[in-house]
Order: structure tokens, then C-alpha cells, then sequence
């Protein structure tokens, strides 16, 4: 039995970076010999365990076989004789087909390193061809390292989406490769590379008429650079979609509620939130209010940094969101339960909150009233 660490950290470690989770691959083992030796097995499609200390995945060695259209439909086979080279051969690139053994040795058969150092991102074997989450793979990891692709991977990345092979993809794996990349440093990347190869009409066709003018992109990129959250990136990319195309993206890639939400609330309140310093207080308490921003603080601040990021001009945006900034915090001061204590009719109440919610406001803008 050996057993070799690969995989994303050892790419990691050559580049300098920090290593989060350490996969490891066991060659000339079965299954019964590491739970023998305290391994939990956990793999579902093969055989996967996790070490009985750190808790760390080690995987037995392994080759595949395509037998179906799309990222599942492999047939894994997994066996004391499988060599760890055909183990790296199924991986996707060459700077992911590395490994180090116990002794610090590199293992390195498809010249991972060399592709390291040039920062390219080229794939191991043809049988890139076979699994389209690939695709999304490596538009994430140009988005996340900026390294160019080889002509010969991109070329085969166009063949498969003009194939279809990229229909196959599902929804859930392409928001996991879609949120990893709008989290990457220069997220427009991943977006550039999949119009290159002709795979955003196909996998995302909302956001593809959008690519040339880019505006939206743009604005992606400045919420990269504010380092927003994941909800706030999502809505920038979606800020110039209209609803039925907001929805249908939604409803393809099944967006987690927490992005769905924040973006339908931008789409109704941008313009008001664009706006802001044109609101007198009774009108940015009612912005305020109907964006829920009241109960949803959070979410608020993020519609406030997504509506800064599209503002045209840096200085009446930064204004805006200021006033904006001061208006939820006025508001969110004011003690709703001891003005109701004041009033016993339930539209009394209603309307006293709201006034006093406005004078909170008020004072709290008097410093950002446009001229």
C-alpha cells in the first residue's frame, strides 16, 4: 500500500498558496484493508474513506470509464493494481494531475508543473471531452488564477458545446462552479472564457446577450473588488436583466433563495435606491419599508452596495449610499413599541411609527439634502 497526497493541494503548495483540504489517493489497497486500519468509508459512487484522525479524504485509485451522457454517467473502476499515473490521467488538468509522496517527492507524469510555471491550463487526456462540468471548471480556475487555456483545450472545450455534451449539464453543479467563480477575484473571467468556447449562450442564455455590452459584468467586477457577498455578486451580474429573464436564470441553475431574493428586490427598488438623493425622509421611509429592510438589515445594506456599484459617478454614489446608510440606521433606531404605548387604534399606531420613523430619518439627512 502507498499513498500519495494530489490534487488541488499540491497545485497550491507549488504556487505559494495556502492549503485548505488535502486529498490523498491509495494505491494497491482494497477497501477492506483501510477499514481494517480505522478508515471510515463515506463513498457512495467509489470507494472514498476518511482517515480515522484528521479526518482527511483518501480515495483508492482508480480509473473511469464514460458510459452515459453528462458528469454522471461514468462506470469507476477500483483496484489494488491501478497504478497512481492512470489514477492522474482521469483528472482534468495537468496542474491538478500532480502528486507528492511521504517521502516530499513530486510525482508529476503530464507536466503539471511546466503548465504551472507558464500559467496555462491544459487538459490531462482527451477524456476531458467526457464530463462537461469541466467546462465551468476551467473558466472558474482562469477566473481564480487569470492563466490562459491552450489553444488545443479551448479548441476541445468549443467542440464540446457544439456537440451538446454541455446539455448535459445539471442545474445544482452548474450554480456550484457558478458561485465558486462569482467568489473568485476577477469573476468576469469565468464568463469571458465560457463565451469564448460558445458554452453561455447554452448553460447560462440569459446573461448572454449581456456579454458584449458587459455591464452588468462591469459591475460584477466591482463587487469583486468591495469583496461583497455572494448574494450581492449574484445580483450585480443579474442588476440588468429584467424580471422574466431574472426568473428564468433563477429557475435554470435553481438559485438559492438567500441571491434569488436580494436580486428581485434590486430589479423593484434600483431605481429609488439610484435615487436617494432625491427622497425626502417620508419617501425613504417607505423605500425602506418595503424593501424589508427594516427586519432584513443585512439584505439592505447589500441592495445599498449593489445600487453604489451601478452608479454611473463615483461621488453622488458615494452620497447616495450614505444617505441611504444614514436613513436605515434612523429608522431602525426608533422604539416601534414605545410610540404604539402612545395609542390604542391599530392605524394610530400605524401612522405615528411612520411619522416618527420619517422625523428619524430627517435628522439623520439633514447633512445629505441635495441642493
Amino acid at each position: 500500500m502507498k499513498i500519495y497526497r494530489v490534487g488541488g493541494s499540491v497545485r497550491d503548495e507549488l504556487l505559494g498558496l495556502a492549503v485548505a483540504d488535502r486529498d490523498f489517493v491509495v494505491v494497491g489497497a482494497t477497501p477492506k484493508a483501510l477499514v481494517d486500519k480505522g478508515f471510515k468509508p463515506v463513498g457512495r459512487d467509489f470507494p472514498v474513506f476518511l482517515h480515522p484522525q484528521t479526518h482527511d479524504e483518501y480515495a483508492l485509485a482508480r480509473t473511469e470509464r464514460k458510459t452515459a451522457p453528462g458528469y454522471a454517467g461514468f462506470q469507476f473502476h477500483a483496484a489494488p493494481d491501478v497504478t497512481l499515473e492512470q489514477d492522474l490521467a482521469r483528472r482534468d488538468f495537468t496542474i491538478n494531475a500532480m502528486a507528492i509522496d511521504d517521502a516530499g517527492t513530486l510525482i508529476d507524469p503530464y507536466q503539471g508543473g511546466n503548465d504551472l510555471k507558464a500559467k496555462i491550463l491544459r487538459h490531462v487526456s482527451p477524456a476531458f471531452a467526457e464530463d462537461p462540468v469541466r467546462i465551468l471548471r476551467c473558466a472558474r480556475f482562469a477566473a481564480r488564477f487569470g492563466f490562459a487555456i491552450a489553444p488545443e483545450t479551448l479548441t476541445l472545450m468549443r467542440s464540446m458545446s457544439t456537440s451538446g455534451e454541455v446539455d448535459a449539464l445539471v442545474p445544482e453543479r452548474v450554480w456550484r462552479e457558478l458561485a465558486r467563480g462569482l467568489m473568485e477575484a476577477a469573476p468576469r473571467t469565468m464568463f469571458d472564457v465560457l463565451d469564448t468556447c460558445g458554452a453561455l449562450v447554452k448553460v447560462l442564455p440569459e446573461l448572454a446577450p449581456y456579454q458584449a455590452a458587459g455591464a452588468n459584468f462591469i459591475a460584477l467586477e466591482k463587487a469583486a473588488q468591495r469583496k461583497l457577498s455572494l448574494p450581492a455578486r449574484f445580483t450585480a451580474l443579474a442588476g440588468t436583466l429584467d424580471e422574466t429573464r431574472l426568473a428564468a436564470l433563477v429557475a435554470r441553475v435553481r438559485v438559492p433563495n438567500d441571491c434569488r431574493d436580494l436580486a428581485q428586490l434590486y430589479l423593484r427598488h434600483g431605481t429609488a435606491l439610484a435615487n436617494a438623493l432625491l427622497l425626502d425622509a417620508a419617501a425613504l421611509g417607505n423605500l425602506i419599508q418595503s424593501a424589508d429592510g427594516l427586519r432584513q438589515e443585512t439584505r439592505f445594506l447589500s441592495l445599498i452596495a449593489v445600487a453604489d456599484i451601478f452608479a454611473a459617478a463615483a461621488a453622488p454614489a458615494a452620497a447616495a449610499a450614505q444617505r441611504l446608510n444614514a436613513a436605515l440606521a434612523a429608522a431602525r433606531a426608533v422604539d416601534a413599541g414605545a410610540v404604539a404605548k402612545l395609542y390604542t387604534d391599530s392605524q394610530a399606531i400605524a401612522a405615528a411609527v411612520k411619522a416618527a420613523r420619517a422625523a428619524a430619518i430627517a435628522r439623520a439627512i439633514a447633512t445629505t439634502l441635495p441642493d
